[in-house]
């Protein structure tokens, strides 16, 4: 893995400093903040020791002393916050160009929950879908939701190719949220064999564009399709963006004003990353477009496919 890294590493940086500090980052973790979004508004007296936001920081979520536990604290059980790296927030602060308030935000690639949470918090959609293709995710999907009492939600289990076929041009924003080699994990201590294997990078970005290709005939005209990973390959991200914008012409990226500090320098497209080495978060990539085509009917299908596919919805709370 060392050889592979240090090769990555080369890839992306030509300054050694930057080498060596992201390397590090990956091979020596250190502990990172926690991280809590509040479901509704925060408490008057917070438990926990926070630290100071930053300027782009979603006004719902707060970054804790690093000898916090909020996972072990009774407000947890009771659905009061969520748990998450802050990169996941770095990552859905690409939404914060939406408006109006969309009727409906599909998450493609939902599980375990935070980036659905996180949307449902910032752009409170009329109706929120939250879909996991991987079945024994599934249960941790609804598990999230569930506790933390998002409504109204429905959750599926369908490849995105079936939800294009059979539900297209249906929601206002799509967030992909895509499957990847996972490299960010090891700034978390965790492991994740092959991550920087070439293979295993290729296979995840065909997956990518799959799902891209499908997702974008779910997105409204004038929608928005957010694209986000937790890897750090410019194959799993910039090209894979390119690609997309290259292949469906109409979906114009977008800038972030809040993560212009963040511009890839990978690429002139407005794409935005969170490296380990800043010690804000084990890493994020995150894109957003829009959909310039003219307008289209939405799918007449939508309610009724959902009664005779959905896993679970809130109205069974």
């Amino acid at each position: 893995m060392s050889k592979l890294l240090t090769k990555l590493s080369l890839k992306l940086w030509s300054d050694p400093q930057q080498q060596q500090a992201f390397v590090q980052s990956l091979t020596d973790p250190q502990p990172l903040h926690p991280c809590i979004a509040w479901v509704a508004e925060p408490l008057d007296e917070i438990p926990f020791q926070r630290i100071t936001p930053l300027p782009w920081q979603l006004p719902f979520v707060d970054r804790l002393a690093l000898d916090e536990r909020p996972g072990k604290h009774f407000l947890h059980q009771q659905g009061v916050y969520y748990c998450l790296d802050f990169s996941s927030v770095f990552a859905a602060t690409t939404l914060t160009p939406i408006d109006p308030r969309p009727k409906i935000v599909l998450d493609l690639c939902a599980a375990p929950g935070g980036k659905s949470l996180l949307a449902w918090r910032l752009l409170q959609p009329h109706l929120l879908i939250s879909n996991e293709v991987i079945g024994k995710r599934v249960g941790m999907l609804i598990s999230s939701l569930k506790r933390c009492q998002i409504r109204p939600v429905w959750v599926l289990s369908a490849d995105p190719a079936i939800l294009a076929d059979n539900i297209p041009i249906s929601a206002d924003v799509v967030l992909v949220d895509a499957p990847c080699t996972g490299q960010s994990l090891l700034a978390k201590g965790e492991s994740a064999p092959g991550c920087f294997h070439p293979v295993a990078i290729q296979h995840n970005a065909r997956r990518q564009r799959r799902i891209l290709a499908n997702a974008s005939q779910l997105v409204v005209p004038g929608g928005y399709l957010a694209y986000m990973t937790c890897t750090f390959s410019d194959a799993e991200n910039e090209r894979v963006c390119t690609w997309f914008t290259r292949r469906f012409p109409s979906f114009v990226p977008q800038t972030v004003a809040p993560l212009l500090g963040f511009q890839s320098h990978l690429t002139d497209m407005p794409c935005y990353r969170m490296w380990p080495q800043s010690g804000l978060g084990a890493g994020a990539f995150t894109m957003l477009f829009r959909n310039t085509q003219k307008a289209k009917s939405r799918s007449p299908d939508l309610n009724s496919w959902l009664d005779n596919n959905y896993r679970w919805c809130s109205d069974q709370l």
